[in-house]
């Protein structure tokens, strides 16, 4: 499953994909509206290793199962909800960032770990890191 924020319209759009990693034709939908009255849209998203998504929306984290039923919010004071991801020895900490704040919360499931590029050494510095490609705010999930 494909997942692709829609700022401007408030909600996660989901596509289904083909083994081979394209997009089956006319699977575009609408996973979840997260529209409200209170401050933020949807922007950063995260899956954990349940299929659960998360994503900052209109007054915090709304969590989605699977099948785009909210499952709760995640409402922590803070304006605007910009985005999180998952850490901790375990990945059941979530940290978000706000328009003015970091902050984190403990989830009973772990976020899908992020795999860590490997360190290469060069002669002309010290150290450096591939490069990674840009993001749109996409998520994939199995």
């Amino acid at each position: 499953m494909l997942y692709v924020n829609d700022s401007r319209r408030r909600h996660i759009r989901a596509f289904e994909l083909l083994p081979n990693g394209t997009l089956a034709k006319q699977t575009n939908r609408v996973f979840a509206d997260l529209s409200g009255d209170e401050p933020g849209v949807p922007d950063g998203m995260k899956v954990d290793v349940e299929g659960n998504v998360y994503c900052v929306g209109s007054g915090g984290i709304w969590i989605m199962d699977p099948s785009g039923k909210k499952l709760g919010r995640i409402v922590h004071g803070q304006p605007a909800t910009t985005n999180m991801a998952f850490g901790g020895d375990d990945w059941k900490t979530l940290y978000f960032t706000s328009r003015t704040h970091l902050g984190s919360v403990n989830v009973k499931i772990p976020g899908v770990a992020v795999p860590v590029p490997k360190k290469t050494y060069s002669r002309r510095s010290r150290m450096t890191f591939p490069q990674r490609e840009n993001s749109i705010c996409v998520v994939y999930s199995a």
